[in-house]
C-alpha cells in the first residue's frame, strides 16, 4: 500500500517529464490568452481615444473616389462594398492570368533545357538564370516604366487593322456584345462539346476492345463548325462588336488592357515561369530513363512518348511544388499598388482604409480573401494530387 502511494506521488512530482510538458503547455496558454487579453483592450481603448468606431458598417457608406478598370459595373457614389469586390475580381482577374501564362511559358521552357539543340538548351537557362534572381518588384517596374510608358500616345498609336491600338494608355480591342443568337449558340457550342466527349469515350473503349482506334476528327469538326453556323443562321448573330475609335486625345469603344494589368501580368509570368520550369525540368528527370527507352523500343515517336508516358508520371513529382508557385502568383500580386493597379491592396487596404481609418476591419479583411484564395489553390491542387497518385496494394 505504502508502495503504491510513493508511485503516485512520484508520478505528480515536477522531476517527471509528461508533468513538465503539461505544466509548461498550460503555462503558454495562459500567456498567450494574457497577450490576446491586453492587445484586445488596449486597442479597444485607442480607438475609443481617437473616435474610431469599430465594426463593418463603413462598408455601407458611399466611396465617392473612380477605379480605372472594374470587371462590374461600378460608379463613384457606390459604397465600399462594392469597392471590395471590385478589388477582389481584379485581383482574381491578373492571378488566373499569370497562372495560365506562367504555366505554359514554364512547360516550354522546362523541355527546352532538356533540348537536345545545344543553343535552345543554352537561351533556357540564360532565361531562367536571370530572371529568377531579379526581384519580381523590379520587373514590375521595368515591364511599366521602361516599356509601357513609353509607347506613344493615342494619336500616334500602333494601327493594327483599325481594329487594335497600342498606346501608353493600353491596348484597345474590339468589345464582344451580347446578340439576339447568344443563348442559342451557347446551346449548340455545348452539345458539339458533350457529343464530341461521347465520341472520343466511345471511341477509346472500341480500342480497348478491339485494338483497332477509328477516325473521328471529320465527325468532331463537322460538330464544332455546322452546329454553331446552323444555329446563327436560325437565330441570328451570337455577338456583336464594338470597335474602339479615336475621339479627342483617347479612344472610346471597346474594350482596354490597361498597363499596369499588362505590366504586373508580363512581370509575375515572367518570373514565375522560371520557377516553373525547374520544376518541369527535375520532374521529367525524376521519370527512370528506362520509361524513354522501353517507349522508344516500341517505335513510339519522341511527342507520343512525352505526351503519352513521361508527362504523366512526371505530374506526380511536379503538382506539389507547382502548388506553391501558384501560391506565390497570388501573393505577389499585392506588389500591384507599386504602380497602381487596383487590386485589393491598392483599392480596399489603400485608399479604402485611409479613408475610413478602419485600419483593423479592412486589413483583417484582406488577409482573410488572401488566405481564403490560397487555401482553394492549395484544396484544389491537392484533389488533383490525389487523382493522378499512384495506388498501391
Amino acid at each position: 500500500m505504502f508502495h503504491r502511494r510513493s508511485t503516485v506521488k512520484g508520478s505528480l512530482s515536477f522531476s517527471n517529464p509528461a508533468v513538465r510538458a503539461w505544466l509548461f503547455q498550460i503555462l503558454a496558454v495562459i500567456a498567450v490568452i494574457s497577450i490576446a487579453v491586453y492587445l484586445i483592450h488596449n486597442t479597444i481603448n485607442n480607438l475609443n481615444n481617437s473616435g474610431i468606431t469599430s465594426g463593418f458598417s463603413f462598408l455601407d457608406r458611399s466611396a465617392g473616389f473612380g477605379i480605372v478598370q472594374h470587371l462590374i459595373d461600378y460608379e463613384q457614389g457606390d459604397t465600399y462594398g462594392r469597392v471590395f469586390v471590385v478589388g477582389l475580381l481584379n485581383t482574381l482577374l491578373v492571378s488566373a492570368l499569370c497562372i495560365v501564362f506562367a504555366s505554359i511559358l514554364g512547360f516550354f521552357l522546362g523541355l527546352a533545357r532538356l533540348s537536345d539543340n545545344w543553343l535552345l538548351r543554352k537561351l533556357s537557362t540564360i532565361y531562367i538564370e536571370t530572371f529568377r534572381n531579379i526581384p519580381p518588384l523590379l520587373q514590375i517596374f521595368f515591364w511599366y516604366f521602361a516599356v509601357l510608358r513609353n509607347l506613344p500616345g493615342p494619336r500616334q498609336a500602333v494601327n493594327a487593322l483599325d481594329l487594335m491600338f497600342l498606346s501608353n494608355r493600353g491596348l484597345y480591342i474590339p468589345a464582344p456584345q451580347m446578340g439576339e443568337g447568344f443563348f442559342a449558340f451557347c446551346t449548340t457550342v455545348v452539345i458539339a462539346i458533350v457529343v464530341t466527349i461521347g465520341l472520343f469515350r466511345f471511341n477509346r473503349m472500341h480500342q480497348t476492345k478491339t485494338g483497332q482506334l477509328r477516325r473521328t476528327w471529320p465527325t468532331v469538326l463537322a460538330l464544332i463548325i455546322l452546329l454553331p453556323v446552323i444555329s446563327q443562321w436560325m437565330f441570328g448573330a451570337a455577338l456583336h462588336w464594338d470597335i474602339p475609335t479615336l475621339r479627342g486625345f483617347n479612344f472610346r469603344g471597346g474594350m482596354v488592357l490597361i498597363p499596369e494589368l499588362a505590366a504586373l501580368t508580363l512581370a509575375l509570368s515572367v518570373y514565375t515561369s522560371a520557377f516553373i520550369a525547374e520544376i518541369i525540368r527535375a520532374g521529367i528527370q525524376a521519370v527512370p530513363y528506362g520509361q524513354h527507352e522501353a517507349a522508344r523500343s516500341l517505335g513510339l515517336p519522341n511527342p507520343v512518348t512525352l505526351r503519352q508516358v513521361i508527362i504523366p508520371q512526371a505530374l506526380r513529382v511536379i503538382i506539389p511544388p507547382l502548388t506553391s508557385q501558384y501560391l506565390n502568383i497570388v501573393k505577389n500580386s499585392s506588389l500591384a499598388a507599386a504602380i497602381g493597379y487596383p487590386d485589393m491592396v491598392s483599392l480596399f487596404a489603400g485608399t479604402v482604409l485611409n479613408q475610413t481609418g478602419q485600419a483593423i476591419e479592412t486589413i483583417a479583411i484582406t488577409m482573410s480573401v488572401y488566405l481564403i484564395i490560397s487555401l482553394s489553390i492549395s484544396l484544389l491542387m491537392n484533389i488533383y494530387n490525389r487523382r493522378i497518385a499512384l495506388i498501391e496494394r
